[in-house]
């Protein structure tokens, strides 16, 4: 018995295929058979796109929202804890650099 691997698809292939389905010029079978997925699939990819198109145009816009990760201030804070830490863990342990 020969094991075949399971196809798997990046999210713009998926968006090809159910934009494809959309479309309506194929049938799903025929999308399906040429792009070696089964048709419950490319239903499925089509349903999703259907569904979720709408958030697509939901944000607003406006500057992005900064991220908290890159706060230098937070950052500086945090490397002197750790700093701390390991100062204190090398006295306890006895180990000295």
């Amino acid at each position: 018995m020969s094991e075949s691997k399971r196809k798997i698809f990046t999210g713009a292939q998926k968006a090809k295929i159910a934009l494809e389905a959309v479309k309506g010029t194929k049938t799903i079978n025929e999308i399906a058979q040429e792009n070696s997925v089964h048709p419950t699939q490319v239903s499925q990819w089509k349903k999703d796109l259907q569904d979720n198109a709408s958030s697509l145009f939901e944000g607003k816009r406006g500057p992005k929202p900064t991220n908290a990760q890159s706060d230098p201030d937070r950052l500086y804070a945090k490397i002197g804890q750790l700093n701390m830490e390991l100062d204190w863990l090398k006295k306890k342990s006895g180990i000295s650099l």
